[in-house]
């Protein structure tokens, strides 16, 4: 359970401060049961609801929170919205100042790109794999090489003991659980539900791009992944299910860019009957007038 925290947290924006900021959370672990010693959020800034939830559950586990506030350019392609992305950093730090998010002894590190990238593009990047090229990968080429790769890096720069990443993005989730295995990073990775508004839409730093009429039009994610869990549950076939939820998507007019059924672990497809174990995670991506928005939910069957 959070705890409410006094004080302010530390804000750097270079690699020297943070270090600094790093010292060992007072009174260690021990002090504290269960709970570990640092954690880390990694963000983009423009922070919702949902970003809030990530920290507060870092909050929950460890004595010392550490956000990152980082746009990383490497994850946009070169067509996408890098230079108009939200950005609102004093907007940002306030909202994570509440009682029972950030206090002293926590930090904020919120580096520039210069920072991050000192001398430009790294030649050296984190490959996804197999993950890099479906989906997210095959739409976005690239996309998750960047984001691995500034993970990659925020950790080594936050030494943290667990990372808290949001299951909205949940290839993203895969990836990099895959890479802390597969690279034997000293770091547990936990995913956080996704934060939804109350008709269903899941919150996005993208959904400020959205008219009246596109944000009604969006809820056709949330509803479309309802009909594709409906189906599950009734003993509906992986086919079946991946129908259904693309049937809601077309009625009502979105550009649908994938409907997926995929074991999580390994990201891969999941075909002919119901997968082993007997659950799969259903994810979609889709264009509502400009703004493209991903979605997706765990679907269980009988």
């Amino acid at each position: 359970m959070s705890e409410a925290r006094t004080g302010a947290p530390t804000v750097v924006r270079t690699r020297a401060e943070l270090a600094a900021a790093l010292r060992p959370p007072t009174g260690g672990p021990a002090a504290a049961g269960s709970r570990t010693g640092r954690a880390v959020v990694m963000t983009m800034g423009a922070l919702h609801a949902g970003h809030l939830a990530l920290v507060r559950e870092a909050r929950a586990r460890a004595e010392q929170v550490v956000v990152t506030i980082f746009v990383n350019p490497l994850q946009f392609g070169p067509t996408e919205d890098l230079d108009r992305y939200p950005r609102d950093l004093p907007g940002d730090l306030a909202s994570l100042t509440a009682p029972d998010l950030l206090g002293e002894g926590d930090v904020v590190f919120a580096p520039a790109a210069e920072e991050m990238y000192p001398e430009g593009t790294p030649v050296v990047r984190v490959d996804a794999g197999r993950i890099g090229t479906v989906y997210e990968g095959a739409t976005r080429p690239g996309h998750l090489d960047g984001a691995l790769t500034v993970v990659l890096k925020l950790l080594h720069l936050t030494a943290p003991d667990v990372a808290l990443f949001g299951r909205k993005d949940v290839q993203q989730l895969a990836a990099v659980t895959r890479m802390v295995r597969d690279l034997d990073l000293p770091v547990a990775v936990v995913g956080v539900p996704t934060v939804r508004d109350a008709d269903g839409l899941a919150l996005s730093s993208r959904n400020v791009y959205l008219s009246g009429a596109e944000r009604e039009q969006a809820l056709a994610l949330s509803r479309g992944l309802a009909a594709g869990e409906a189906v599950a549950a009734d003993g509906g076939t992986p086919d079946a299910v991946r129908a259904a939820t693309r049937a809601v998507l077309d009625a009502a007019g979105v550009g649908t860019d994938y409907v997926a059924l995929v074991d999580l672990d390994a990201f891969a497809d999941v075909t002919g009957g119901a997968p082993a174990g007997g659950t799969a995670v259903l994810a979609v991506a889709a264009t509502v007038g400009s703004t493209r928005l991903i979605d997706n939910s765990d679907v269980r069957w009988a």
